[in-house]
């Protein structure tokens, strides 16, 4: 239902770490940290985006294809202010899910607490499960389709 098929960003995640490139920019974005996870009826995929102010989040659909796009932006220090640490990664992220077609696009629902972006994406009515009946002359029967 919900596909992962970009090996090569997964790569450019993993040098990100090693090499401590972690700001992105608009034109090559750093990858978010995610986990997704079926629940029920629904999938919920969950990024961690900690310090990103949610006006700088923008989520967008097209032909099954979810795009998270999160801009991560320096704090105002001040004037007089000499940085002695910096390993917060700033700049852009961005993460691309393609989704099956048995997940339900336009029923999307996105929340954003402690740094914390969740995304709620129910299974489509058609892809559910159901119970059909078989009907004889002797007796009348439900199975599971």
């Amino acid at each position: 239902m919900l596909m992962r098929t970009d090996p090569f960003r997964e790569l450019d995640r993993l040098t990100q770490q090693v090499f401590g490139q972690g700001s992105g920019t608009w034109s090559r974005p750093a990858v978010m940290p995610m986990d997704a996870y079926r629940a029920g009826d629904e999938f919920v995929v969950v990024f961690d985006l900690p310090g990103v102010n949610p006006d700088a989040i923008e989520l967008d659909v097209e032909r099954n294809v979810l795009t998270v796009k999160a801009e991560r932006r320096p704090s105002a220090a001040g004037d007089n202010v000499e940085m002695q640490v910096a390993e917060r990664p700033l700049g852009v992220f961005s993460r691309q899910l393609f989704l099956g077609d048995t997940l339900d696009t336009d029923h999307i629902k996105a929340t954003y607490e402690s740094g914390v972006l969740t995304l709620r994406i129910p299974v489509a009515e058609a892809a559910k499960p159901r119970k059909i009946a078989i009907e004889s002359g002797e007796s009348r029967k439900e199975i599971t389709a």
